[in-house]
């Protein structure tokens, strides 16, 4: 006889790829067989904006050079709806990253802590300067 029972898995905040739910004695049963489990493996689908490195969020930001050396502001909408306004002061060069505290996925074990987001960024070099452009430069950022 089939028997049909609906399994439902809460799946918690911050929890990692890999993690395992199991259901004990669920699977098939035979007679005088203990039924086997149910295991579901947590699989994680990839976002648009944001990449997931342990519970931190790493976000990357195109930026012209201009605004890599005079200053740039990260306008984001996080995970959970809210908009995030935050001011670049430093000068962006590669690998430059900006970390803001607390704002990456929520910690599965503590909800009430969470990630870090961090903040990378991409800069985006002319393709080509006029003469003009080239003496200005020279005259601003001496070498």
């Amino acid at each position: 006889m089939t028997v049909e029972e609906i399994l439902t898995i809460d799946i918690k905040p911050g929890w990692k790829k890999g993690t395992k739910i199991t259901f004990p004695e669920k699977g098939n049963e035979q007679p005088n067989v203990i039924p086997a489990d149910i295991v579901f493996i947590i699989d994680e689908k990839p976002h648009d904006l944001f990449k997931r490195e342990g519970n931190d969020l790493i976000f990357t930001q195109k930026v012209s050079l201009a605004e890599a050396l005079t200053g740039y502001t990260v306008h984001l909408r996080t995970l959970d709806g809210r908009s995030l306004t935050i001011p670049i002061n430093s000068i962006i060069h590669p690998g430059y990253e900006e970390v803001v505290l607390r704002e990456g996925m929520p910690i599965a074990k503590d909800p009430s802590k969470r990630g870090n987001l961090r903040i990378k960024f991409e800069i985006r070099f002319p393709a080509r300067l006029s003469s003009e452009q080239k003496a200005g430069i020279k005259t601003l950022l001496p070498p």
